[in-house]
């Protein structure tokens, strides 16, 4: 009763209760699901420009838009469970993580949507991993450098993409720690 006021006028409220006995929204969470978008061919929507990164636009891909099968066939290659220093900032925890997919959606217009799906993720690491794919796609980076940044952690001057066509789009959380039931989940009120 007292949120929605404050929420802007394109932002819903479906459901809000008090989370399980031990719940904490970081800590308790077994998965996240992000998604990032970006304009790999034709014009950005002007509806969509906040919210998408431009390829074109970023100095290091030389004004190159790397094509969309090529940034799929990269992503595919981070999904497994690795070390990912590479891949984040130094202020993060270093451990192994699971990325379980790493995938690219068209979603028409020339707007794409690399979603990457795992058990956890370090700071910045998705934007440095769909950055670093669309560098090594257009050239600014071999290939062979980008596999040895993931398979054995060694450095590389990767790109962080920036934060506009980032989504953190879902948290996953164990049965037992999970405030919403798999049945809401698929299917909210309201």
């Amino acid at each position: 009763e007292r949120l929605p006021p404050h929420l802007p006028p394109d932002l819903g409220l479906c459901v809000a209760r008090r989370p399980p006995e031990g719940f904490h929204s970081q800590w308790s969470a077994a998965g996240k699901e992000y998604r990032y978008r970006v304009q790999l061919e034709g014009e950005v929507a002007e509806a969509w420009r906040p919210f998408v990164m431009e390829p074109g636009l970023e100095p290091r891909l030389e004004g190159r838009v790397p094509e969309p099968e090529r940034v799929s066939e990269l992503l595919a290659l981070a999904v497994g469970r690795r070390d990912f220093r590479a891949f984040h900032e130094n202020s993060s925890l270093r451990k192994p993580r699971t990325l379980e997919s790493a995938t690219l959606q068209a979603l028409g217009g020339g707007l794409y949507e690399a979603r990457l799906r795992g058990d956890g993720f370090g700071r910045y690491q998705v934007r440095y991993l769909v950055g670093t794919a669309l560098l090594t796609a257009a050239g600014g980076l071999s290939e062979e450098r980008y596999r040895e940044a993931l398979d054995a952690g060694v450095s590389i001057s990767g790109l962080k993409a920036p934060a506009q066509g980032l989504v953190l789009w879902e948290v996953h959380y164990p049965a037992d720690k999970d405030p919403f039931p798999a049945e809401e989940r698929s299917a909210p009120p309201g």
